[in-house]
């Protein structure tokens, strides 16, 4: 007896296929992923979900559906929304900002029935947000108040003229006292009696008789 040895028809490998568009740029902070894939198994129960970073750490979005009912929820620091249609989710984002420019992947899973199956990692698409800042300069008038002073204009001329009078008037009031002082000093002046005198013994010598004669006994001892 002989038993020919042929090889077993191979089962359908249970596989997901994912593709995307490597970049997408996003200039209204409004951006729309697809993820294509293919599947060749059974199941019936599947999930997709978007997720950020090179090591895919954050889940931005996730659906799930089945044959009935679909499902989905988005991470708190996102707006997104995933629709499954036929063999592609798409992922919609809304009021990105330039902090979430990364890239993203997309991840198909078939929970039920088994086995669990989900796609190997794609490349990946880099998300590009822009973002454009207008400045709106409004024209406001600018209005130039003129420095209002405490004192009018009239008042300090008038202030500063009756000073002036006044500097002048003891200026000359003071040069005038002055003038009468130094006049009462000089008449003040100690009066020196200049008119020669004779001595008694030469009283006929030619001397004039209105000299009086000075009295030398009064000194004698």
């Amino acid at each position: 007896v002989f038993f020919s040895l042929y090889p077993l028809p191979s089962l359908p490998e249970n596989k997901i296929l994912v593709s995307q568009h490597p970049l997408l740029t996003v200039a209204n902070k409004t951006a729309t992923l697809v993820c294509n894939y293919t599947y060749n198994g059974t199941g019936k129960e599947f999930r997709a979900s978007l997720h950020k970073g090179t090591d895919s750490a954050v889940e931005v979005c996730f659906i799930s559906w089945n044959t009935t009912k679909t499902s989905g929820n988005s991470h708190k620091e996102f707006n997104c929304q995933g629709i499954h249609v036929k063999d592609k989710v798409i992922f919609n984002l809304w009021n990105m900002s330039a902090s979430q420019t990364d890239i993203y992947f997309c991840k198909i899973e078939a929970m039920y029935p088994p086995p669990y199956v989900y796609n190997e990692k794609s490349n990946g698409t880099v998300i590009h947000v822009k973002v454009f800042f207008v400045l709106f300069l409004k024209e406001t008038p600018v209005q130039t108040q003129e420095p209002q002073s405490a004192i009018p204009l009239w008042t300090t001329v008038a202030v500063t003229g009756v000073l002036a009078f006044y500097s002048m008037l003891i200026t000359a009031v003071f040069i005038n006292y002055w003038q009468k002082s130094k006049k009462n000093i000089y008449h003040q002046s100690d009066y020196m009696n200049m008119t020669p005198r004779h001595p008694p013994y030469q009283k006929n010598k030619g001397y004039p008789s209105y000299a009086p004669t000075r009295d030398y006994t009064a000194y004698r001892s």
